[in-house]
Parts: C-alpha cells; structure tokens; sequence
C-alpha cells in the first residue's frame, strides 16, 4: 500500500459501520491511520442560497453530519483517525480522497433476496474511478464480522485489469500471512476445447505469477485452473475465503471508464470482502 491511511466513506449505515470496523482491524495490522469522510448531502433546490432557509436547512446537514462521523470514529480504536466532511457528491468526495489513499473501503447496503447486495451508484463509481484499490465490505449477519481467516483468491485473465489484480492480490495475502489461490477460468469451445485450453491457462498462470513469487516468496500459491464462467467459479472459491481480489475491468476493457460485469457480480454475491483493483494514483 502506497498511501499512510485507509479512506472510509461514512454515511450512518449499519453497513458503512461494519466497513469503518473491518478498516480498523486492517489499519491495526498494518501501522496506518484512517481517514472518516462524510459527504455533506446536496440541499433541495427549492431553496436557494439567497432562501432565508438555506443557513437553516446548512447547519442542520452539517450538524447531522458531524454527528455521523462522531459515531464512526467511536468505533475505532487503536489508530489514528481523521475525520473529514466534503461539501461534493460522495463519490466525486471519495474519488477525490482516494488519489493519496492506500485503499477506500465503503460498506454496503442491505441483501436482497439469494444474498445479492444492492450495489449502490457510489459503490460502482468508487470501483470503476478510484486511484487506489477499493475495499467492498458485505453486512453479515448479526454482529458476525467478515471472515479473517481462509486465502486470498484472485481472478488472472491476462489483461491489464489482472495484473494490478495480482499486485494487489499478492500484498494482501502476504499482510495476512494467507494463501493465495489464482484462478483461471476458461470456456471451451469447439475451436480450444479441453486439455488444450486447460495446458493454455497452467501456462498463462505459470507466466503471470512468475516475478510476484520472486517478490512475495512468504505466499504459497495455489494455481486454479477451472471451466465456466469467471464470476460463478471465482464465487464458488469465494465461498471459503477471507478476500477476493478482482480487477475493474475484464478483458479488452476501457482502463477507467467502467466496471466490468465480472467485477460487478463478485460484489454483489460474494461472502467475503472484495477488492478491486485501481491503478495507483502517480
């Protein structure tokens, strides 16, 4: 991690709670502080500035929102805390924090039915805009924290998206002391099918993984290589871990301009927190 603090989007969620709590234990571990920051909500625009409302209607937002980032930073303990609060959007507010931040972690809203998470528009932007990793914590059950133990799992498909995937995956699991699993998923077809693509994708992995073992030679790699459909195979190793690591964009994607289904899919279903990958801010 490049930045010296974790950015927490806060906004009173029990979601955005359990993420400022998860942020804590990794900022603990790792010596970092964490910075709280609240956007300050656009007021209607049925009251002008020139309104003899609009102070009103100022202070009560602003109140309300210092009093949402009180009961955060009430939940941390052990490292540093800042608090901040942005006068943007929340997104635009947490792209803007995230160009000196080792990684935004935002919380999620509640399931829908089949454990889906209703992903949120700052969620997607945040994955798809930020200029470090983005941490996606699930709510759980209860007081039932997300899992720390089990390895780390991170998708190779060879593009660029993937490799800061693997960067990303491979400082995590070397945090943790965890195992990392790199899966390869293939699809065969009439043209690539069977042990051909499976020789394919073991050699893909092989040349992938090949310079972050040399750099990280604490993780023990497992090397997956599986059919289907990536998202519904990276889930099923999801099932068992305690971080999916994920790129922001698939293969022959647009580097910064959206998020990729894959990607999209993993935080919405998968059990344990998710991690996209961002290129680092330069």
């Amino acid at each position: 991690m490049s930045g010296t603090e974790l950015v927490v989007g806060v906004d009173g969620s029990a979601g955005a709670l359990a993420a400022v709590r998860w942020a804590a234990r990794v900022a603990r571990e790792r010596n970092l502080g964490i910075r709280l920051v609240r956007a300050l909500p656009g007021l209607p625009a049925l009251y002008p500035r020139n309104d003899p409302g609009y102070e009103q209607l100022l202070a009560a937002a602003t109140g309300e929102s210092r009093a949402l980032l009180a009961e955060a930073r009430d939940a941390v303990s052990g490292v540093r805390v800042e608090t901040v609060l942005r006068p943007e959007q929340p997104a635009d507010a947490l792209v803007a924090e995230s160009a000196d931040a080792a990684m935004v972690v935002l919380g999620t809203p509640g399931l829908r039915p089949l454990g889906r998470i209703l992903l949120g528009s700052v969620t997607v932007a945040l994955s798809a805009h930020a200029r470090c990793p983005v941490a996606v914590v699930r709510p759980h059950a209860g007081e039932d924290e997300p899992p720390a133990e089990g390895p780390v799992v991170v998708g190779v498909d060879g593009s660029p998206a993937s490799e800061e995937a693997i960067a990303t995956a491979f400082e995590e699991a070397s945090w943790r002391g965890a195992r990392l699993i790199a899966v390869h998923c293939r699809r065969d077809g009439w043209w690539d099918a069977g042990e051909r693509a499976g020789q394919y994708g073991h050699e893909l992995l092989a040349q992938r993984l090949a310079g972050w073992q040399e750099k990280y030679p604490d993780v023990a790699v497992d090397r997956e290589v599986v059919a289907g459909r990536p998202a519904e195979r990276l889930l099923d190793f999801a099932d068992r871990a305690q971080l999916l690591v994920a790129g922001s964009r698939g293969r022959g994607g647009f580097s910064g301009l959206a998020l990729g289904s894959t990607s999209q899919a993993l935080m919405s279903y998968a059990l344990c927190p998710v991690v996209v990958a961002r290129p680092r801010a330069k």
